[in-house]
């Protein structure tokens, strides 16, 4: 039983989707702005539904670094900003309370699917995708509990445009917290691998680093 849930490159990465969108919404809640390529690929992981492997799911390695860096400054506990800890618990947490609730999640699936077409006239990037995407997650995933809790630079989170940004990208770490879980990934795993986990993390980052996969 617990080789088949030790940890593996594919749910490193899975886990590092969910750490990259919490500290993507974090950035936005603290300075008003993020990494654009990193936000990017976590929005875009929301319309891969059916991608044919983890990484197809963020389009490369290269797209998750933020997220690899992230889970490393967690599991060495010397660099670690619990505000995305704890987000990263809370998000992992709603994922669990998501999974219970079919006719949610078959409105969230239905959402996404609509918000494609916004995808294709306005481009991912867009800010009418961004408020669309964050409209989604206030009408489901805002309504479980337990709720996500967000703070930051209150003169930020004051901007409606901020606010959808930071929305987006929690429905995105959600996306990740399903696909972690569908693979096998248990939170208890962080403690039974973490020196696992964090040694599969360094070597993603790395070989991304190296050749840009």
């Amino acid at each position: 039983m617990f080789e088949t849930f030790a940890m593996n490159e594919e749910r490193v990465l899975a886990l590092a989707g969910v750490f990259q969108a919490c500290s993507l919404a974090q950035q936005l809640a603290n300075d008003g702005r993020c990494d654009e390529a990193a936000m990017e690929a976590s929005v875009a992981s929301v319309f891969r539904i059916d991608a044919p492997s983890v990484v197809a799911v963020y389009g490369n390695v290269s797209s998750l670094r933020l997220g690899l860096r992230s889970l490393i400054a967690q599991l060495d506990e010397s660099d670690r900003d619990m505000s995305v800890t704890r987000m990263v618990v809370t998000v992992l947490r709603l994922e669990r309370s998501l999974s219970g609730q079919p006719e949610l999640l078959e409105k969230l699936q239905q959402g996404i699917l609509a918000a494609q077409r916004q995808v294709e006239h306005f481009g991912r990037d867009s800010s009418q995708v961004a408020a669309r995407l964050a409209e989604l997650y206030t009408s489901s995933l805002s309504t479980l509990r337990p709720r996500v809790m967000v703070s930051g630079n209150p003169l930020q989170l004051q901007q409606a445009a901020v606010v959808q940004k930071v929305r987006a990208n929690l429905l995105a770490a959600v996306r990740s917290a399903v696909l972690w879980r569908q693979i096998g990934g248990r939170q208890w795993q962080l403690l039974l691998y973490r020196r696992q986990c964090s040694m599969l993390a360094r070597g993603l980052l790395t070989g991304a680093t190296l050749d840009n996969r």
